[in-house]
C-alpha cells in the first residue's frame, strides 16, 4: 500500500510555471507505475501524464504534451510535475496517482490517488 501527499499547486497567471510534488509513503513505492490525473469543475478525472517504475517510459495527454514533464526520484520516493506555459483551460485539481499497472494511471483509474492540490491558471 501507498499513501500520497501532493503539493505546489497555487495560482498563476497563464503562460507562467509551477512544480507539483508528490510524497508518496509505504515500503512498495518502488513497485508503484506513478502518475498524475486532474479533474476541472464540472468534468470528469482526467488523464494528465504517467512514468513507468524505472523511470525510462513516459506518457502524457495531447493537451499537455510538449508544456509538461513529469519526473520521479525512487531515492526520495517522489514524483514531479512541471507544468510550462500554462493555460486558464489547465486548471484544476490536480491529483497524484500510483498503480501496479501503468495502464491503469493512463486510464485514469489507478489504485492510489492522493487529496489533490488546486492549480488555478488566470486569463
Amino acid at each position: 500500500q501507498v499513501q500520497l501527499v501532493e503539493s505546489g499547486g497555487g495560482l498563476v497567471q497563464a503562460g507562467g510555471s509551477l512544480r507539483l510534488s508528490c510524497v508518496a509513503s509505504g515500503r512498495t513505492y518502488g513497485t508503484y507505475d506513478m502518475g498524475w490525473l486532474r479533474q476541472a469543475p464540472g468534468k470528469e478525472r482526467e488523464f494528465v501524464a504517467a512514468m513507468y517504475r524505472s523511470t525510462v517510459v513516459t506518457r502524457y495527454a495531447d493537451s499537455v504534451k510538449g508544456r509538461f514533464t513529469i519526473s520521479r526520484d525512487n531515492a526520495k520516493s517522489t514524483v514531479y510535475l512541471q507544468m510550462n506555459s500554462l493555460k486558464p483551460e489547465d486548471t484544476a485539481v490536480y491529483y497524484c496517482a500510483g498503480a501496479k499497472s501503468f495502464s491503469a494511471v493512463v486510464a485514469s483509474a489507478p489504485g492510489y490517488w492522493g487529496q489533490g492540490t488546486q492549480v488555478t491558471v488566470s486569463s
